[in-house]
């Protein structure tokens, strides 16, 4: 660490890389939630949230999530069936995502342990989080090793909305949808105020 014209200049060759992902974490913020649900090819059911979570294309529509550390039961299960399914985490949900984050063996079905209601998706062969607002049904489109961790891309198929979010233009409201985001630490982000701006001709 180093400082420069009043900065404080942190050379990610030189500091412990667990110290620079929590650095990186509560630097980009705030970041949305993917709520992976996906099934094993052994039948079993897994859910986990990740917040490495963006769109990587819109035509055709591609959605990512990363899983920091290597491959993990999500990851996992996306590659060996080129299925799963991201939830959006609502404030109301926050809890139990958070309690789905814990540790669980892979052979565990973390939607019965962490008592979180589901059902089927509507076009994979795989659960959805029952009580989420929207749920984004996506098939493998590919899996990318970058460093110490592996980008899973995923097709979207269907995305289901719960009409009671839905603002007159058939968009989801953000208000109604009050999805929660990850901070650093172990903070978690509010839905907050938002701002109309036109964008500049």
């Amino acid at each position: 660490m180093s400082s420069s014209n009043d900065r404080i200049v942190h050379d990610p060759a030189t500091v412990d890389p667990g110290d620079f992902y929590k650095l990186l974490t509560a630097s980009i913020v705030p970041r949305p939630i993917a709520w992976v649900s996906s099934r094993s090819s052994d039948g079993i059911d897994n859910l986990s949230p990740y917040s490495f979570f963006s769109v990587s294309s819109t035509s055709p529509p591609v959605v990512q999530f990363t899983s920091v550390g290597g491959a993990k039961d999500s990851a996992r299960n996306a590659i060996d069936t080129g299925q799963f399914v991201i939830n959006i985490v609502s404030k109301s949900l926050m809890h139990l995502a958070n309690d789905s984050s814990a540790g669980f063996d892979s052979d565990v079905d973390e939607f019965v342990e962490a008592g979180i209601p589901s059902t089927p998706a509507t076009v994979v062969d795989c659960l959805r989080v029952a009580d989420s607002p929207i749920a984004i049904e996506c098939r493998l489109h590919r899996s990318i090793e970058v460093g110490n961790s592996v980008v899973i891309m995923g097709e979207v198929v269907a995305l289901t909305v719960d009409p009671a979010i839905v603002a007159d233009d058939g968009l989801p409201d953000y208000d109604k949808l009050a999805a929660v985001s990850r901070l650093g630490r172990i903070e978690w982000g509010m839905p907050g105020d938002t701002v109309d701006l036109d964008r500049p001709h």
